[in-house]
C-alpha cells in the first residue's frame, strides 16, 4: 500500500475526509474501498484506481500453528518476509523487515548473505502490520506488539523505520503504545544515539551474540568497527537517559559461544546493569549448528547462578524456514 497517494488523493478534501480514511484503513482493516460508504462514489474510485487497497502475500503456517510466515513480493517484484508469532494469551506480534537483504553480512544469518538489495519505505514496513492485523481480524484478534527483528537492520534504514513506527503508533493509525515497539539492532552506535533522543520509548535489543570481541569479530563484521565496551558505553548513556531495560540477544551457537567460560565471561559484562539477556535457539543456515537444549538450560543457569536477569525465546516456525531470509533466499534463487 502506498499512504502518501492517499494523501495526494484526499490534499483537496475537507480535513474530516484524513480521519474517515485513516479509521477505515486502520480501525476498520477495510480491504475494499467500495465498503467505505461515507466516501463519494467518485472517490472511492480514485482511491481504487492511485491507491489500491490488496496486500499480497504467499502465507505459510506452521504444524503447530504458533507462527505465520508471509512471503511478501513488493512493487518492484522483490520478496520480504514477515512473520506473526502467537503466544498464549493473546500476545500477537508481528517480525517485521525494513529492508531487502541486509549490508552488516552477519555470518549466521541468510539474509546477511543476500547483501544490501534497498531500504524498505515507510509504507512497506506498515504494510507487514497491516497484513496481519487483517489477518488476525478474521479470528477477532489483533496484533499487539511490532519487533524489528526481521530482514535488515533497522538502524541503516533509522528514518523509515522510524516514521513506520509513528505511524503505527498515531490514535488515528493502529493506536501501539510506543512501548509495544522492539528495535533490534546489531549495534549500530550512531542509531542507538538518535533513538536515545527520540520522544518514543520503545524497546531496545542489541544483538550481542557474543561474549568477547575476537568471537564477536568471526561472526559479525559490525564488531569490527565498534568493541563490545564501546558498544556498551553507548548503551549505558542510553539508559541514563530512557531509564528502561535493555535486552541484548544472544544467539546459542554449538562449539562457537555457548561454552561455560563464555557464560562467565557474559555474566561480568552483564551483571549490575539494566540489562536483560534473551538466549535463542538458533535456527541453523548451513554454516553453524544449534546448541542443544540441555547446553541452553546449563548456560542460562550460569547466568543466573551470577546474578544475570535472563531468558529463554521460545522456537517459532522451524519448519516454515523460521529464520529471517531463509524463504526469500531460496525463492530469490529460482526467480
Amino acid at each position: 500500500m502506498e499512504f502518501s497517494n492517499i494523501r495526494e488523493v484526499i490534499k483537496n478534501e475537507p480535513r474530516y475526509r484524513t480521519d474517515q480514511i485513516m479509521r477505515a484503513v486502520f480501525v476498520d482493516l477495510v480491504e475494499d474501498w467500495d465498503k467505505v460508504t461515507g466516501l463519494s462514489k467518485k472517490l472511492r474510485e480514485e482511491l481504487k484506481k492511485k491507491c489500491p487497497l490488496e496486500i499480497k502475500g504467499e502465507i505459510f503456517i506452521s504444524s503447530n500453528e504458533d507462527s505465520v510466515k508471509v512471503l511478501m513480493p513488493l512493487v518492484d517484484g522483490k520478496l520480504i518476509e514477515t512473520v506473526l508469532m502467537m503466544y498464549k494469551g493473546e500476545r500477537n506480534s508481528v517480525c517485521v523487515s525494513c529492508q531487502v537483504g541486509c549490508p552488516m553480512g552477519c555470518k549466521f544469518c541468510a539474509t546477511g548473505k543476500m547483501g544490501l538489495i534497498r531500504d524498505l519505505t515507510t509504507d512497506e514496513i506498515v504494510s507487514q502490520v497491516l497484513f496481519f492485523s487483517r489477518y488476525l481480524k478474521k479470528e477477532k484478534k489483533r496484533v499487539r506488539s511490532v519487533v524489528f527483528m526481521g530482514m535488515g537492520e533497522p538502524f541503516a534504514n533509522y528514518e523509515n523505520v522510524i516514521g513506520a513506527i509513528r505511524l503505527m503508533h498515531d490514535p488515528k493509525g493502529l493506536g501501539l503504545g510506543a512501548r509495544r515497539f522492539s528495535i533490534s539492532t546489531c549495534g549500530l552506535v550512531k542509531g542507538i544515539q538518535k533513538l536515545a533522543k527520540e520522544e518514543l520509548d520503545v524497546n531496545l535489543a542489541i544483538s550481542l551474540h557474543a561474549s568477547n570481541d575476537t568471537i564477536r569479530r568471526k561472526i559479525m563484521p559490525v564488531a569490527q568497527t565498534y568493541t563490545i565496551k564501546e558498544l556498551l558505553e553507548v548503551v549505558d548513556d542510553y539508559i541514563a537517559v530512557k531509564h528502561r531495560k535493555v535486552m541484548f540477544e544472544y544467539l546459542m551457537i554449538s562449539d562457537l559461544n555457548d561454552r561455560d567460560e563464555h557464560a562467565l565471561e557474559l555474566a561480568k559484562l552483564m551483571k549490575g546493569k539494566l540489562y536483560v539477556v534473551n538466549l535463542i535457539s538458533y535456527n541453523s543456515t548451513g554454516e553453524f549448528k544449534s546448541s542443544t537444549q540441555k547446553r541452553m538450560k546449563h548456560f542460562k543457569n550460569i547466568l543466573e547462578e551470577n546474578g544475570v536477569e535472563v531468558t529463554i525465546r521460545y522456537r517459532f516456525g522451524r519448519d516454515i524456514q523460521g529464520a529471517c531470509g531463509q524463504l526469500a533466499t531460496e525463492k530469490g534463487k529460482h526467480q
